[in-house]
């Protein structure tokens, strides 16, 4: 499908199904949910102060809202299925849809404990680059996440994307501390790039 078939609204929050060799993006579904329970509880993520990573308890009701807000055209949530397994092992999502102006944001991601550093989350995000880039025809992807999250920042930095800048002050966090977002960036000119290295990369493993 060309871009300019896939540049209205309809086209951004769809969810079909991505895969290669490494991880199955698949439709969010509470199918997903039990998967994704264990997934959450390895390593107890979601008390990392510095993500918004459900809970088990909290696991549904997080896709059912993930959902109604899908339904709303407001997003895209996928699960990440490890293509090794068939286990679901995290979620990731397109967020700040703007087919307007040709650009999203991937976020919302987390994996569980065990699926970190296996070469599921660079997969993923050529999966979703790919599609970003080559069926929507985004000029720009987005990629955001809290200053304290370390380990984050330089997963993004790796992927090849460039640091735009800090929003300072910018959400007030549920424990009522101020969360500082830095935003990444890849443009359209970078993305052939930025697929070369992610490609070689995952060759690797």
């Amino acid at each position: 499908m060309t871009p300019a078939a896939e540049s209205s609204a309809t086209g951004f929050s769809a969810t079909p199904v991505l895969a290669n060799d490494r991880v199955r993006l698949e439709p969010l579904a509470l199918a997903h949910a039990g998967d994704l329970a264990v997934a959450s509880t390895d390593g107890e993520l979601w008390r990392t102060w510095y993500t918004r990573i459900p809970s088990p308890d909290d696991m549904v009701s997080e896709i059912r809202l993930r959902l109604a807000r899908h339904a709303a055209g407001e997003l895209a949530p996928w699960a990440v299925v490890d293509a090794r397994t068939g286990t679901a092992v995290g979620m990731t999502t397109y967020l700040n849809l703007e087919p307007r102006n040709r650009r999203l944001e991937i976020g919302s991601t987390w994996l569980g404990r065990a699926a970190q550093g296996t070469g599921i989350n660079p997969a993923a995000k050529l999966l979703l680059l790919e599609r970003a880039f080559e069926q929507l025809g985004c000029i720009a992807v987005e990629l955001r996440t809290h200053w304290h999250n370390h380990q984050s920042r330089a997963a993004i930095a790796r992927l090849g994307a460039k640091q735009d800048g800090v929003l300072r002050n910018h959400t007030v966090w549920t424990d009522g501390t101020l969360r500082d977002t830095v935003v990444f960036s890849i443009l359209d000119s970078e993305w052939p790039t930025v697929r070369t290295a992610l490609t070689h990369r995952l060759q690797g493993r």
